[in-house]
């Protein structure tokens, strides 16, 4: 496009103007030239079909008819007037109203001429209306735009009142096109179009907003979705290329004693093949030299965390120093812990560092890391304070990444120069669609399988009027020596009624189990760290049979002793936090239980995510049905939702076409990383004058 007019103010396209510019800025948010262009409609309707009147069914909404104007005349309703024309073809009638523009209408409208009436249909028993319809004579509707399927546009009520209506937006989308028709430049390569069978921008363009047919809009849909998702990639790749060439990595070329001792003396089980294959992967980044970014996704109890010692045992062997981020104190705990378990025959010195460490251990710990006496530090936040620094880092792993943001992690790179190879893991399984749209910039390695042994926990579904029932059961593993989680929903912790919920029932749940046969903790929010890691160790020491809590327990805690999750209005939770409460339990040797406990009456939407999870153990299937049912917004969260608002494309549905794209944009980047090959200049023209793209252009100007 021509990169002056594109991105100059809609008040210059002809049939704006100042304040219609200023309220589509307003209501729209459609600033510039190629705002406008890139407002596509959001369905379409079929103007090459006519209904016969009585043959328009119930359920449509809108209709189109040819037909004769029989009489016009102006009534008055509870003192407001509304003009009433009769319009009938040989099948029946139907009333067409105006309540304001009766001057325009009386003096245009004729009886006996015919017209094409366009609009939506109000039904009133057996006989329908329908109020300030489109309405065109047969000829001139025939002379009109030439296209039959036509665009419908978001807009708001203020903007149909100041006459921004559906007819107003063809027309000054038809009237732009044709000025823009030699400005709208192509900006994907030839070898491109001919190897995805894809039409040009500019035909793309016009008909996403005035198709032709059927098929060339699907053809214009799948253009712009493919190039949408492109640039998307390319955008990711750049960056990715960028960060390899510029930043070094540690070599960790040997296999060491420590590595192999574990390998063949203390390995708790046997691995499996996917960890076998993600141990390789990270093998194969720390001998290339280049610094590891990589995503390890796992389902709950999948052996992540030995993957994750094995590859610190690798970076001892080679000299260095390693760290694990963890997003709480009480996950922190559980990893200090579980190393020194399994490191208990080693020489190796695994110190922890939190928010509760004392400022003289605090010292301590400093001293050990500048030395280079402490091998591996386990810790929260406290690892990212400046103060904090280490004779020679050389992995970091992030427990839980969603749980921290872009720059808590670039923190972690600041530790030593060059940066340390990065590992972020996460028990929260990410679709591949979703995985390749916001971490596009990682390598991504994958434990599907579970260790042999595990028990698959079962679980049931049960309504309010059982709990009787299930407090019955509950004794009944409390008798076999089982401890039991209770969790409640806590969507926002300044919601009173949420926390009213939880310790009302903490409350019953006392009254149904008493002191002194029973013992009950409760965690929360709102209360402190010391309290609720006073209240965790309770349980996790078997002094307290029931622990009542929020979702606090989510994450990370691990009570092999824990046989039973209740989780209280289970249809207020997502499939992906469903599964990770689910994943606190089945992790000792006995059967265990998850009981989703809902209100008797249920969405369709909630039955299914609650008959998804009865059915399916497996992490990853779920993830995908929780993306289809609540999309990728929900399960990000708000802060990272913004990152995959596209126009066109669906990464839930245009799999394939974001494959296709991934691959030719890895593809192209291989053969010319800077976009300089002839063949590749539309891309490069692209990246030079879109405002989307400005931040790529540095990495290949």
């Amino acid at each position: 496009m021509n990169n002056d007019f594109i991105n100059q103010s809609i008040e210059f396209v002809k049939g704006i103007g100042p304040s219609r510019s200023k309220l589509l800025t307003e209501e729209l948010n459609i600033k510039t030239v190629k705002d406008l262009i890139d407002f596509y409609p959001y369905r379409y309707i079929d103007r090459s079909r006519f209904f016969k009147i009585n043959e328009i069914p119930k359920n449509q909404s809108e209709v189109q008819i040819i037909g004769k104007i029989r009489s016009i005349r102006r009534t008055k309703v509870k003192f407001r007037d509304r003009l009433n024309c009769v319009f009938y073809d040989d099948t029946g009638k139907v009333d067409l109203i105006w309540y304001r523009g009766f001057n325009w209408v009386e003096e245009s409208l004729k009886v006996n001429e015919e017209y094409v009436i366009y609009g939506k249909v109000n039904w009133f028993g057996t006989n329908c209306s329908i109020a300030h319809p489109e309405i065109k004579t047969r000829n001139s509707f025939n002379k009109n735009i030439p296209r039959r399927l036509h665009g419908v546009y978001s807009s708001t009520e203020k903007l149909v009142n100041e006459g921004v209506t559906q007819k107003y937006f063809v027309k000054i989308i038809f009237n732009l096109l044709n000025v823009l028709q030699n400005q709208i430049k192509e900006n994907l390569s030839s070898s491109i179009l001919n190897d995805f069978k894809l039409i040009g921008r500019y035909k793309a363009i016009v008909n996403i907003h005035l198709p032709e047919s059927q098929e060339l809009l699907t053809e214009s849909t799948r253009r712009l979705k493919f190039e949408e998702l492109f640039f998307n990639q390319l955008g990711f790749q750049l960056t990715k290329n960028d960060r390899i060439q510029k930043l070094s990595g540690f070599k960790f070329e040997k296999v060491g004693d420590n590595l192999n001792k574990f390998y063949k003396h203390n390995l708790p089980f046997e691995l499996t093949g996917d960890q076998k294959k993600v141990i390789k992967e990270i093998r194969n980044d720390f001998r290339d030299g280049k610094q590891m970014n990589r995503l390890l996704q796992g389902d709950v109890g999948s052996g992540k965390t030995i993957v994750s010692l094995m590859i610190m045992l690798i970076a001892i062997d080679n000299g260095f120093q390693s760290s694990i981020l963890a997003p709480t104190e009480i996950l922190a705990n559980q990893h200090y812990k579980s190393l020194n378990e399994l490191l208990s025959d080693f020489d190796i010195k695994v110190e922890l560092l939190t928010g509760s460490v004392k400022a003289k251990d605090r010292k301590s710990i400093h001293k050990n890391l500048l030395s280079g006496k402490t091998n591996i530090l386990v810790g929260t936040h406290a690892i990212l304070e400046d103060i904090v620094q280490f004779k020679n880092l050389g992995l970091s792993i992030i427990d839980e990444q969603h749980r921290f943001g872009v720059a808590q992690r670039a923190k972690l790179w600041k530790k030593n120069n060059p940066p340390p190879h990065i590992l972020v893991m996460t028990a929260t399984p990410i679709p591949r669609t979703l995985a390749m749209s916001l971490y596009g910039d990682l390598d991504i390695s994958s434990i599907k399988e579970l260790p042999p042994g595990r028990i698959t926990t079962k679980t049931v579904h049960k309504y309010d009027k059982n709990r009787l029932s299930v407090f019955k059961f509950i004794r009944g593993q409390i008798k076999k020596g089982r401890q039991i989680y209770l969790v409640y929903p806590l969507i926002n912790e300044s919601e009173k009624l949420d926390y009213k919920d939880l310790m009302d029932g903490y409350e019953s749940v006392v009254r149904e189990f008493p002191r002194p046969d029973y013992q009950v903790s409760i965690v929360h929010g709102k209360m402190s760290g010391k309290d609720k890691d006073f209240e965790m160790k309770r349980f996790i020491n078997k002094e307290t049979q029931i622990l009542v809590s929020t979702t606090v327990i989510e994450v990370g805690v691990n009570v092999p002793n824990a046989s039973v999750m209740v989780i209280e209005s289970a249809e207020r939770f997502g499939l992906s936090q469903l599964h990770q409460l689910r994943g606190r339990v089945g992790r000792g040797n006995e059967e265990s239980y998850c009981i989703l406990m809902t209100k008797d009456k249920l969405s369709e939407e909630s039955m299914l995510r609650i008959d998804t999870m009865v059915n399916v153990s497996d992490g990853f299937k779920l993830a995908e049905v929780d993306l289809k049912i609540r999309g990728p917004g929900d399960i990000l969260g708000t802060k990272q939702s913004g990152v995959l608002k596209f126009k066109l494309a669906d990464i839930i549905y245009d799999t394939k076409i974001l494959n296709n794209a991934r691959l030719c944009a890895i593809n192209i980047l291989e053969n010319d990383p800077r976009l300089i090959k002839k063949e590749n200049l539309p891309i490069r023209n692209e990246l030079s004058s879109s405002s989307n793209s400005k931040n790529l252009w540095r990495y290949i100007s």
